[in-house]
């Protein structure tokens, strides 16, 4: 596959559109570019366009810019190139756009309950959902769409029933971070040039969910973010939103892309299917880990120069923006052998996935493994042979790899 420096711009939502082996063919291209190259900001109707932002798309600069946050500052913004106004604050200002102190002690209240130790206390009830999953799926037959029947009910059960929400509200739940990481797709966004508008009404409907959850107490992980004390002070209601919009979102939305991409790969990798039943747990671990190299469901984060600084031979001048490609660095040639090929054997703790090693690294990974692995031991245990059938329905995006729906058969 050909392509030139002038066919990339990584700012045109059409460039995410293109078949995916012309994307990893001009990521490759920028991979082996002597300097990052700069890109300007795109057009939206919400923000005004800022002075553009280089692509970190080289494992190397992926992970040393992770592991320097002092430097390569969350605090103007992580997961939207442009800086947003306060209003969006008030929903998304979670501590994903945090540097630390503050980061790392709201960060500390919140990781108690995702610490395999805790995770392990409701396993029973990951398994017994996933039973119910495949059921209702068996008992539907073939056909149906993997994504919203399979993929997204596992993850979204179970950051809900964390969070203490009844299943009335899963689909409110469902539908708003479908709409939050929407990024371009017209399934979600009707309105490109209102799309600020129907982020922010997004954002109200969770807010609106978690005061009703505070009322109704309970033992749950809100009812614990509501009596946590970070430094002689409680969370303001504000904080308490938008770090409950941060997990349910990211709860739910990632895992459920990740899930669905494996179904593909495995689809279009019939040879590691068979490897993997001919050892169902002896190589799940390593399926797992394989698959969310691949998939790379959050496909960047931001970051903002904090000073002038050196990386890896280039000059970045304080303020400068930069975008860390996940996707682009777990397929970095320097770094995993025939990167293109899915491969459950493949030596594992390289990849970016989670993100980059450092304070941001994704609290929930931990979580995203069990349900990944026990989705995929039940599926293969009793329908071991189902597959995706035809394309897949990708989300019209730069942020989230993601799989609106897809059909699948057994």
């Amino acid at each position: 596959m050909t392509v030139s420096l002038a066919d990339i711009d990584l700012s045109d939502v059409a460039f995410w559109e293109r078949p995916m082996a012309e994307r990893e063919a001009a990521f490759a291209l920028l991979r082996a570019q002597p300097a990052p190259l700069r890109f300007a900001e795109p057009e939206v109707g919400f923000a005004l366009p800022g002075p553009g932002y280089y692509a970190l798309v080289r494992h190397a600069d992926v992970v040393e810019a992770s592991r320097n946050p002092e430097i390569f500052s969350s605090g103007r913004g992580a997961t939207a190139i442009h800086d947003l106004g306060p209003e969006f604050g008030e929903y998304f200002g979670s501590m994903i756009n945090m540097d630390d102190p503050r980061h790392a002690r709201l960060r500390r209240i919140v990781s108690r309950a995702f610490t395999p130790r805790m995770i392990g206390h409701f396993e029973d009830g990951v398994r017994e959902e996933a039973a119910r999953i495949v059921d209702r799926l068996i008992a539907a037959g073939p056909g149906g769409d993997f994504v919203t029947e399979v993929a997204a009910r596992l993850p979204l059960k179970v950051i809900c029933d964390m969070m203490g929400i009844g299943a009335e509200h899963h689909r409110t739940v469902f539908d708003a971070s479908n709409v939050i990481l929407a990024g371009e797709d017209p399934e979600f966004i009707q309105e490109i040039d209102r799309s600020g508008e129907t982020l922010l009404s997004a954002g109200r409907r969770l807010q609106d969910l978690v005061v009703s959850l505070v009322a109704k107490g309970g033992d749950n992980l809100i009812t614990s973010l509501t009596k946590a004390n970070i430094d002689g002070e409680k969370l303001t209601m504000r904080e308490l939103g938008s770090f409950f919009i941060l997990l349910v979102v990211a709860g739910n939305e990632t895992t459920r892309n990740a899930i669905s991409h494996g179904l593909q790969l495995f689809t279009e990798n019939p040879d590691q299917r068979a490897l993997l039943l001919a050892d169902l747990d002896g190589r799940l671990p390593g399926a797992v880990e394989e698959i969310i190299r691949l998939a790379s469901p959050v496909a960047w984060m931001r970051r903002t120069l904090t000073r002038d600084h050196e990386m890896n031979g280039h000059l970045y001048r304080k303020g400068d923006k930069v975008l860390l490609y996940y996707w682009a660095a777990n397929r970095d040639e320097a770094v995993f052998t025939d990167p293109y090929r899915f491969d459950i054997r493949r030596p594992a703790g390289d990849h970016v996935g989670f993100g980059g090693p450092g304070p941001h690294f994704c609290l929930g990974a931990h979580l995203a493994r069990r349900e990944i692995t026990v989705m995929f031991r039940e599926l293969f245990t009793r329908i071991p042979h189902i597959r995706s059938a035809g394309e897949p329905d990708r989300l019209r995006s730069s942020f989230i790899n993601g799989i609106k729906h897809m059909s699948c058969e057994f």
